[in-house]
């Protein structure tokens, strides 16, 4: 088994693509749900305006998720660029050991995978469509 090999796999593809919309799903869901309890718990502000803050994450995911279902070279890079502009974002605030431990762990780590799993059955897609037009002509 080669793992670089040019050959069209339609499940590992497939399976890649579950991956990478599960991490975004998931990313999503969990940062939406910790920006509304940040608000309602520690900021006391009421439900509906925390529910408005959790608006923001999950649009983000949301636009990640819609951009990687469609053109996942550019769902990868946008997952890429964004797991860069939170470490860029960490070193202005000028993040303590802990915090970045945490975002590393449950933000930048998450957005790298999933980046890579649509990078990747990007690739397989395309190797597959190259495989097609070569047997038919």
């Amino acid at each position: 088994m080669e793992l670089l090999a040019r050959t069209c796999n339609t499940e590992r593809m497939n399976v890649e693509r579950i991956i990478a919309r599960l991490f975004v799903i998931s990313g999503g869901a969990f940062w939406a749900v910790a920006a509304m309890n940040a608000d309602f718990v520690y900021n006391d502000k009421p439900l509906a305006e925390s529910v408005g803050s959790a608006m923001l994450p999950l649009g983000i995911a949301a636009a990640a998720l819609v951009l990687g279902w469609f053109f996942e070279t550019l769902g990868g890079l946008f997952l890429f660029a964004g797991a860069a502009a939170v470490g860029v974002w960490g070193f202005v605030a000028e993040w303590e050991q802990g915090v970045w431990l945490v975002n590393a762990t449950v933000l930048i780590a998450p957005m790298i995978v999933a980046g890579a799993m649509y990078l990747l059955a990007a690739r397989m897609q395309n190797i597959c469509t190259l495989e097609e037009t070569a047997s038919t002509t």
